[in-house]
């Protein structure tokens, strides 16, 4: 009975204004505004306690982006820095507590608000550092990025507010300063070699966003495309949709296979279901064959969002099918593969860009092959680290066949196929620098051979560089 009222207790001085103690101060007194740091936590079983001996930490990040287009086509370039603060409270009767926030800093970019004057296409990487509602905003820019309630038990664990969760679909995608977050209930079970995942989500912080937004209000904050009939979508603004409820299995019950399945039902809009099996077949010399399968199929619902096929996602009865694979090969140092995705022609792959990044064998940075059908990606990669090393490297090479620019039917954002190349190598520090960590990327992106393409098919999509520099220090 004690326990659940200490609980009962706990919610109360969470989740409900109570005034405890007087509003007013006297103007000889000294500011006690944060009279907190002023008590002692000796009692254990004090709801204080947990907070006095909860944890610290902090992230600050520093960027460099830059992106060299064909000809007289406009180059950018941004440089921004930023931080944060998260503080997770001591576990109270498996409660606890966690609440981060970030902001972030322009230091100096292009106009990122500027239109390319031959294309009239805007910016499309470097504004990502910032806020894309606002390319103009070089110093506001901060967010309330978690504020939950946990609840942890010996298999289980659930979590109520704001959160970070990283899923095939929804994901961080954390690439620029700041990942996707998520506003929702998530739950994670785990019974031997089954192990579940169940979430009902409400709101989305979009990457590159500094609001919370309904889910369907954050579909669209992203350039949306052209609808199958070749109109420019409307979609933004006029989507509906409750929420967004998430399903997972998970069952590693069979020695080297691991079974990984998982649903998103997104009411009124869309539903898309993915089965992932990856076999691993170790060799009596250590290394280790690495095969996987990835079966992903998806349908509208209702209109697709809205009854109005201009302003609708994805529009009524539509359907789509994708099938990717992985051989792939790892030692003690490297780690090889070749991957091939297949998107049918059944219709376009459609996932909202707001709220990650696609799973498949073949992504690689700095590109999608969300919103297109009828496409054949083929890629090689290998990662390298070498003995006693702190670098990591990774060089990849794919190409993307899709169909014709024209084709909006089967192509939403007119992206030609394309040859990439991306090359990572990263370095984590030790010794006075513990926590620093170094990031260089280069991505090379060129047409695949489809002639006649308009200028506003080639900007920021193909032949094309892009650089980046990331510093991250974490403590």
């Amino acid at each position: 009975m004690m326990q659940s009222l200490r609980i009962v207790a706990l919610f109360v001085y969470l989740f409900f204004p109570v005034i405890l103690f007087a509003q007013h101060q006297e103007v000889s007194e000294d500011p006690d505004l944060w009279r907190g740091h002023k008590m002692e936590a000796e009692d254990s079983t004090a709801l204080i306690h947990a907070f006095k001996t909860g944890k610290v930490s902090g992230h600050f990040r520093h960027m460099i982006m830059a992106t060299q287009n064909e000809g007289d086509l406009t180059d950018y370039f941004a440089f921004a820095s930023g931080g944060g603060i998260r503080y997770e409270t001591n576990r109270f009767y498996g409660f606890n507590v966690i609440v981060s926030g970030f902001f972030i800093f322009n230091n100096y970019s292009t106009d990122l608000g500027k239109r390319d004057p031959q294309t009239n296409a805007i910016n499309r990487y470097e504004i990502g550092l910032f806020d894309i509602e606002d390319p103009h905003n070089t110093s506001d820019i901060d967010r309330l990025e978690e504020l939950l309630v946990e609840y942890t038990t010996e298999h289980s664990k659930t979590t109520f507010g704001k959160q970070l969760v990283n899923t095939p679909f929804i994901n961080l995608q954390d690439g620029r300063m700041r990942p996707t977050g998520v506003e929702g209930i998530w739950h994670e079970q785990k019974a031997g070699a089954h192990s579940f995942q169940l979430g009902w989500l409400y709101y989305m912080s979009p990457r590159s966003t500094t609001e919370w937004y309904g889910v369907g209000e954050s579909i669209g904050l992203f350039p949306t495309g052209k609808n199958p009939d070749g109109t420019v979508s409307e979609y933004e603004g006029n989507l509906e949709s409750k929420g967004i409820a998430v399903a997972n299995w998970n069952y590693t019950g069979v020695k080297h296979l691991k079974v990984d399945v998982w649903n998103y039902w997104v009411e009124n809009i869309i539903n898309t279901g993915m089965v992932q099996l990856e076999y691993s077949i170790p060799t009596h010399s250590g290394s280790t064959w690495l095969t996987g399968l990835q079966i992903t199929r998806q349908d509208a619902i209702n209109h697709g969002g809205n009854e109005d096929e201009a302003k609708t996602y994805i529009e009524k009865g539509a359907h789509s099918w994708v099938l990717s694979t992985r051989l792939g090969y790892k030692t003690q140092r490297w780690n090889s593969s070749l991957n091939y995705t297949r998107i049918t022609a059944d219709g376009r792959f459609v996932f909202p860009r707001e709220w990650g990044r696609e799973p498949f064998y073949t992504f690689l940075p700095r590109e999608r092959n969300e919103g297109a059908g009828d496409v054949h990606a083929v890629v090689a990669k290998t990662m390298y680290k070498p003995k006693e090393s702190h670098w990591d490297t990774e060089l990849a090479l794919g190409y993307y066949h899709l169909p014709d620019v024209t084709d909006t039917e089967l192509n939403k954002y007119g992206l030609p196929s394309y040859w990439q190349t991306y090359v990572d190598a990263s370095y984590h520090f030790e010794g006075f620098l513990k926590g620093t960590e170094v990031h260089f990327m280069w991505v090379s992106k060129w047409n695949a051979g489809e002639a006649n393409i308009n200028l506003s098919s080639i900007i920021n999509k193909v032949n094309m560089n892009h650089f980046s520099v990331i510093v991250n220090y974490h403590f």
